[in-house]
């Protein structure tokens, strides 16, 4: 064997067992890393699972009191309806009420001017 041919011994060349436990630190090491982001996923999937259920029942609780919003939105509007009916009844019944009130007033003032103009044609 030459001296110049091996190189086995050299200083910073590694061993193929030392090489292989190298590979091997690498590789725990990753695994770990990789379980650490698997555990943190795992984490952050069940806290979005959370979230969404949490979601639906907001959203289920916020579409229960809208459905009541619209009911009662839709009997308001029928008791509005209901009262503009009777507001225009009422208005309609002023209206002739008023017509009769003046034809009334007017009747008075004719009678009135005429007692008076016969009262000073008497004196």
């Amino acid at each position: 064997m030459h001296t110049e041919d091996d190189t086995a011994d050299w200083l910073g060349i590694p061993t193929p067992l030392e090489t292989c436990r190298q590979h091997i630190l690498l590789l725990e090491n990753e695994i770990a890393e990789l379980t650490r982001q698997l555990r943190e996923s795992r984490h952050n999937v069940f806290k979005l699972v959370e979230m969404h259920d949490q979601a639906l029942k907001e959203r289920d609780s916020q579409a229960r009191l809208l459905t009541a919003a619209e009911e009662r939105l839709a009997r308001l509007e029928i008791e509005a309806r209901d009262l503009n009916s009777t507001i225009y009844s009422l208005r309609m019944i002023e209206a002739q009420r008023n017509h009769l009130l003046r034809e009334k007033l007017e009747r008075d003032e004719k009678e009135f001017a005429e007692k008076n103009h016969l009262s000073r044609s008497e004196s």
